[in-house]
């Protein structure tokens, strides 16, 4: 997974998967979905990302691991 902020464009993007893209759809104005030919999700695109999301330029990645049985 790669998460890409584009400052010049006020583009934040999450690319889940390095594939070909066979369609994209505007799902909410501004919020771009990418998917391969078998209808896997490839990537978001979120545009106007700094009056749509807190702060773009800082990601949180967490890991949630299973408890013990």
């Amino acid at each position: 997974m790669k998460v890409t902020y584009d400052h010049k464009t006020d583009t934040l993007t999450v690319i889940f998967a390095d594939a070909a893209i066979a369609e994209s759809d505007e799902e909410k104005p501004g919020v771009i979905l990418d998917y391969d030919s078998s209808g896997n999700l490839l990537s978001l695109e979120i545009l106007d990302a700094s009056q749509r999301v807190g702060l773009p330029t800082q990601m949180e990645y967490q890991v949630v691991l299973a408890s013990p049985s």
